[in-house]
């Protein structure tokens, strides 16, 4: 099968094609969708479940955004990959809210409340109460909401049967990270160790904090998701796919997440991955080498230039960020990273300069 045959989708090719894309349909897209999700936790009787889904949407928008180059596609597919990255994400990221500010540290409630992101990649999955182990209980139907609209979108990518169990594994990945990296502060590094020896054999270049990291990423689920708009996709490309999109591509996302929130992290008590590293030069050189890798990884799935697109766009969009300039090891790191950027990195950073400034202010 041909790489033609393979890629039915049709991702964007070149970044102006891209960000023309971006601008005219992926952020007016996101947002439109967003509003509906900030409507309907506007009306979540729980005050403390409220907070946590109002800010999660608040202050992690630009996760749904970047998720949404996904659903840079023409019609019908961008609206369902749209509506799916966004409800997705936002479960994510509401989850990840209620986790970091936790009233419970029960790890079964934390397992309990990612059951809900299991459940939104498995179509048949009956959603239950996610919030039976927690003090906190009336959402007024919020996750529920999410999960089944997600359930709603999958059934309609006629591709999902051979990308679901890739989904599932990456889903479930995300889960177990999400339960060891909130529990009690002195438990975490223990738990997360002993998790990395059951897996480590899947990425023994890595270290533990780097698989860790890797679990931490939609970005594979997300491209999943599009490949599965494809009627075609068969089992052997979803494996590709997956393959090419974890470790690495996944590992650069969360890194360099990490890489700009340590100070963040410090001050809030949080888990923080760049932490674990003996210096500066050292993690340097180890995001440098996951960099490589994630390049080499996609030259093997349909469409590289796309892909390539996405991690310089990684690097562009984290590197940019007005919290690099305010820590002095990161901002080191971040000139470094950027010394004889390519251009399409440029072009990257300089639109996410500009999108920061005139759309988030």
């Amino acid at each position: 099968m041909n790489e033609q045959r393979q890629s039915q989708y049709q991702v964007p090719r070149n970044p102006i094609s891209l960000m023309g894309r971006v601008y005219k349909h992926v952020l007016p897209e996101v947002r439109k969708e967003l509003d509906g999700w900030r409507s309907l936790a506007n009306r979540i009787p729980d005050p403390e479940l409220r907070k946590q889904a109002l800010a999660s949407i608040e202050t992690k928008q630009f996760h749904c955004e970047g998720g949404g180059v996904y659903a840079a596609v023409p019609l019908p597919d961008r609206l369902i990959l749209t509506k799916l990255i966004v409800a997705y994400q936002t479960i994510s990221d509401y989850l990840d809210n209620l986790c970091d500010r936790s009233t419970s540290m029960d790890p079964e409630d934390f397992r309990l409340l990612h059951q809900s992101m299991l459940d939104a990649t498995d179509p048949e999955a009956e959603p239950v109460n996610y919030y039976a182990l927690r003090l906190e209980q009336n959402d007024g139907g919020y996750l529920r909401s999410l999960v089944t609209t997600c359930q709603a979108c999958i059934r309609q990518l006629p591709g999902y049967a051979s990308a679901m169990p890739y989904i599932r594994d990456l889903a479930g990945l995300y889960t177990d990270l999400q339960v060891y990296k909130h529990i009690k502060p002195e438990l975490r590094e223990q738990a997360l160790l002993e998790w990395w020896e059951l897996h480590r054999e899947r990425t023994p270049h890595l270290q533990w904090n780097e698989f860790a990291a890797a679990t931490g990423s939609t970005l594979g689920v997300f491209m999943l998701f599009l490949a599965a708009s494809d009627r075609h996709l068969s089992d052997a490309a979803a494996a590709s796919i997956h393959a090419s999109y974890f470790p690495h591509v996944c590992c650069l996302h969360i890194m360099l997440d990490y890489l700009i929130d340590q100070e963040e992290d410090r001050l809030g008590g949080d888990l923080n991955f760049c932490n674990y590293y003996d210096s500066p030069d050292i993690m340097l050189d180890r995001i440098a080498l996951i960099v490589g890798s994630a390049r080499k990884d996609v030259l093997s799935i349909p469409v590289p230039p796309f892909h390539r697109m996405i991690i310089e766009g990684l690097l562009a969009i984290y590197l940019s960020d007005p919290k690099v300039s305010e820590q002095q090891d990161v901002r080191s790191v971040s000139k470094r990273l950027m010394k004889g950027s390519p251009l399409t990195r440029l072009f990257f950073f300089v639109n996410s300069r500009w999108i920061r400034k005139h759309l988030y202010e």
